[in-house]
């Protein structure tokens, strides 16, 4: 299985958190990861960024942050050119998904943690 490069946006060191157990998960099915949140700290071995920074073969951007949070990340993530974002529970937001779809990016409403329990990431 390829390795599919993964933006968890809403990264936390929080292990009660989904966004955590999503790192620890992707890296466990050997994704590599790259956590950007509000908050500094690490998660599975990395920092997790502060910052928006540029990056190349983006497979994934995968949401754990509302909607009402999202806008700033629109741009961001639209310059990164993920083949797809997933919007996790209580991240949908129909707005952002027409924008991500005219853009050529598939928007999935679905679990990160699902879909790698199910082999459907």
């Amino acid at each position: 299985m390829k390795s599919k490069k993964t933006v968890i946006i809403g990264a936390t060191t929080n292990p009660t958190r989904y966004a955590y157990k999503a790192a620890n998960r992707l890296v466990d099915h050997h994704h590599e990861i790259v956590p950007i949140g509000i908050k500094k700290g690490e998660l599975v071995g990395q920092e997790i960024i502060n910052a928006k920074p540029a990056l190349n073969d983006v497979d994934t951007v995968t949401l754990y942050i509302g909607p009402s949070k999202q806008p700033e990340y629109y741009d961001y993530i639209i310059s990164l050119n993920p083949k797809r974002v997933i919007f996790n529970p209580g991240t949908e937001n129909l707005e952002f998904e027409e924008t991500l779809e005219k853009n050529n990016i598939q928007a999935i409403e679905a679990c990160t943690l699902v879909m790698l329990a199910a082999n459907t990431y």
